[in-house]
């Protein structure tokens, strides 16, 4: 019977030294640190504009320092039209792995729209999976839109 007692109370001691360690391991698992690097990007979808929906797309390049600041390009197609264009912006990534992206997209310097993305980092911080929550104009319009990102960490031997 002791022995019972005696391995019933080393097995509830290791169970709650294991509990109270889980949620230290996974408050570590993303950071915005870990997420910096360069990214590669794929986004897609449909802007619905009142004239009707209109298909869009992008391929891009960002760099992200540990800070969470974002600078890159992409090149879109909004319904046929073609354009390259600026990024800058921040994300913050949280221990679960989920972010908040928000950038400013320029063509030729002049600031054409704000987006919000919210996303999931994957596969040990080495992709990214985002949905569009928002587009503004600049002068504080918004465009309903329904677009997703995936992203590629490009360099994910050496963290850059």
């Amino acid at each position: 019977m002791k022995r019972n007692i005696a391995c019933t109370t080393l097995l509830i001691s290791v169970a709650a030294l294991c509990l109270g360690v889980v949620p230290v391991q996974a408050a570590e698992h993303c950071s915005t640190a870990k997420a910096a690097g360069k990214w590669g990007f794929t986004l897609s979808g449909t802007l619905i504009l009142p004239t009707g929906p209109v298909p869009g797309a992008a391929v891009g390049r960002i760099r992200v320092d540990a800070a969470g600041n974002i600078s890159g390009t992409e090149a879109r197609n909004v319904g046929g039209g073609f354009a390259n264009e600026t990024i800058t912006g921040s994300w913050a990534v949280n221990s679960d792995c989920t972010t908040t992206v928000t950038v400013n997209i320029y063509e030729s310097g002049v600031l054409v729209r704000t987006s919000v993305l919210s996303g999931v980092f994957v596969n040990q911080s080495s992709k990214l999976r985002a949905v569009q929550e928002s587009l503004t104009n600049p002068d504080g319009s918004t465009i309903p839109v329904v677009i997703t990102l995936e992203g590629d960490r490009l360099f994910p031997e050496n963290g850059d």
